[in-house]
């Protein structure tokens, strides 16, 4: 049987969702990598109150032997450092054990992207005369022309969208919000399934959601990325594909067209600009005008 984790765990999770407004995938990635800590704890006769510096750092190399990315161990480390805090804030630990450990070198990836020849042949590849094509055009559509997670993409709702203004307004990590401009292309996409698909989609239900699903519902990412795969597939696509490929596509052409990259970091919704800088290798030129000007299904 497994135990039940400290619950100093979930005190940590509240206070982070009070305060920062942390996602649910953020703090459910920190839920697991502390009950693991907490698991590997208890199985060597310790607890996470009484856990030193000696201890992470043994922890750490445990996980390197286990194979785990440095990425996640970053991330882990991360989570004790929050975690840690807040006990000494809260008055339960006098030190932070985390001080004086480092986090584990990471290298800066180049994100997977598309080919503006495979990005149309992936938009181009639903059947728009089913409803459930036309709603998935117009998923990718909004997807490439705007950056978006796809969380963000799946919980949009109605109220969400100006086609009048050409923008979308969505809320990111952190619950941040961002409006970011939708482009041509996609608010031609999304005036033919809102007139076309949603309807047939909903059945008669009510809903605020702009894409649902084939029961009216939200959508769920796993859903929408099965569907992405399949169109990729549909659109001669092979592996390497994401969940944030055309994500990644939509900051890549932005640059390569000309794109300011602290404009391509605004329109993701990066705080850091370091986040968005692993983009730079495509940066041939200056931001000069606006993404509809830019962006090349502008």
């Amino acid at each position: 049987m497994s135990r039940t984790p400290d619950p100093l765990i979930d005190r940590f999770l509240d206070a982070l969702w009070l305060e920062k407004g942390l996602s649910d995938n953020t703090r459910s990635a920190y839920r697991t990598d502390l009950s693991l800590f907490d698991d590997w704890l208890h199985a060597r006769g310790g607890n996470l109150l009484a856990a030193g510096r000696e201890a992470i750092l043994d922890h750490l190399a445990w996980r390197l032997a286990q194979g785990y990315k440095a990425r996640s161990t970053a991330r882990l480390l991360s989570g004790l450092r929050g975690f840690y805090r807040y006990l000494v804030r809260e008055g339960l630990l006098e030190a932070d054990p985390t001080l004086r450990v480092e986090l584990p070198h990471i290298g800066q990836p180049l994100p997977k992207s598309l080919s503006e020849a495979q990005v149309e042949a992936l938009l181009a590849a639903p059947d728009v005369d089913d409803p459930l094509g036309l709603r998935d055009r117009a998923m990718l559509e909004v997807l490439y022309a705007c950056g978006l997670r796809v969380t963000e993409l799946v919980s949009l709702t109605l109220e969400q969208v100006s086609l009048r203004q050409g923008v979308l307004r969505t809320f990111g990590k952190g619950s941040k919000e961002r409006l970011v401009p939708l482009g041509l292309e996609a608010i031609h996409w999304l005036e033919h399934y809102l007139a076309q698909g949603r309807a047939a989609l909903l059945g008669g239900r009510p809903s605020d959601v702009l894409f649902p699903s084939q029961r009216g519902q939200m959508m769920t990412r796993q859903t929408f990325w099965y569907r992405i795969k399949l169109h990729a597939a549909a659109a001669g696509i092979g592996s390497g594909l994401s969940p944030h490929t055309l994500r990644h596509a939509f900051a890549t052409h932005l640059l390569n067209h000309g794109a300011d990259l602290r404009t391509v970091q605004m329109l993701l919704g990066h705080s850091n600009l370091s986040t968005t800088q692993i983009y730079t290798h495509v940066a041939r030129a200056r931001l000069q005008q606006l993404h509809a000007e830019h962006h090349p299904r502008g």
